[in-house]
């Protein structure tokens, strides 16, 4: 009977072996962060309301709780705030009672999976490119961390060289048998310290753009990838649940339950298969956004390296040229010496 309503499109279900493993399917995180994750969405009941004609009712009379104000008549029966009190109370029970029982039949579900009693539906080839998503974001926090301790030692190396500059200008006033000597050393210190400017504001510009792409494209990604997960635990869960009732016996009562099983399975199905191709799409723009921010990143990091160790000045001031990076003045307000046009 339900053969229809269980087909998977491009999922297939996986069935849980006694080790509690998918196939070869890597390991979640872990069974008590997953169980976590399961409840840390409470019911929000700041923004319940009554709905005429009983709960999940039409829009039509709603009364908003959330500002704590309801509409006035010119003639209020009494007893009526008492009335809409008690309604308020029992819609925000029913609430917490449909959020208590979704997240019972979630953690049923998932330690069934867990402990090989079960099955989980899985979308092979999306599962994969999420998890190649998670360890290019862990690789690319890895980079970020190097890329902000060099720019930490780059600004060291440039605080130790100017001072070091002074120093050797001030002698060279002060020694005249050694001026020329002192003079040329601190000629080049200032050399150095304006090539290293250049240098860090290329490697500020690599750093802040590796710190957006991980951050906040990345992450958003990933935050929709957490709520496919959890819709695809619904899912399983209101599946299994169908499943069970469609193999109990037939009668008036269970004829009932089992419609309104179907009618919540397929809920969550929707859920489930519209978070699934909003994962598909993010991933596939992420990973040409990637692509783009990387190359260009990638070249202004090697030319800008190799151009400083190499002593070219004009290549440096090019390489930020080319990429529209402007170096603030030593003394301006941040301590920054980028500024992107």
């Amino acid at each position: 009977m339900t053969d229809g309503i269980l087909g998977k499109a491009a999922t297939m279900e996986i069935p849980i072996h006694g080790n509690g493993e998918a196939g070869q399917l890597p390991e979640d995180d872990g069974l008590e962060q997953d169980l976590q994750q399961v409840m840390v969405s409470g019911p929000n009941l700041n923004e319940t309301s009554i709905v005429s004609g009983g709960y999940g009712g039409s829009g039509d009379g709603l009364i908003p709780t959330g500002s704590g104000r309801h509409p006035s008549h010119s003639a209020t029966p009494a007893g009526s705030g008492d009335e809409v009190a008690r309604g308020i109370a029992g819609e925000k029970f029913d609430i917490v009672k449909k959020w208590g029982i979704n997240t019972y039949k979630c953690t049923k579900q998932l330690l069934s999976e867990r402990f090989g009693r079960g099955s989980r539906t899985v979308d092979l080839e999306l599962e994969l490119q999420i998890e190649l998503l998670r360890e290019t974001k862990r690789k690319y926090e890895s980079v970020l961390q190097l890329g902000r301790a060099l720019t930490a030692h780059l600004y060291s190396l440039l605080q130790t060289q100017h001072a070091l500059g002074d120093a050797f200008a001030d002698l060279s006033q002060k020694s005249p048998e050694l001026q020329e000597e002192f003079g040329y050393n601190a000629e080049t210190q200032k050399l150095l310290c304006k090539n290293g400017e250049t240098l860090l504001g290329a490697v500020n510009f690599f750093v802040s753009s590796i710190n957006t792409l991980v951050t906040k494209t990345m992450e958003d990604t990933l935050m929709t990838v957490k709520q496919y997960e959890a819709a695809r635990l619904e899912y399983d869960a209101y599946r299994t649940d169908l499943e069970e009732l469609s193999l109990g016996p037939r009668d008036a009562g269970t004829r009932g339950r089992l419609e309104s099983a179907q009618a919540t399975f397929q809920a969550h199905r929707d859920k489930y298969e519209k978070l699934r191709g909003d994962v598909a799409i993010k991933l596939k723009f992420l990973e040409e956004n990637k692509i783009k921010v990387m190359h260009k990143q990638l070249l202004l990091f090697h030319n800008a390296v190799s151009a400083y160790f190499a002593g070219n000045q004009k290549q440096l001031e090019q390489t930020l040229q080319q990429f529209n990076i402007k170096l603030r003045p030593p003394g301006a307000e941040k301590p920054s010496w980028l500024e992107e046009q």
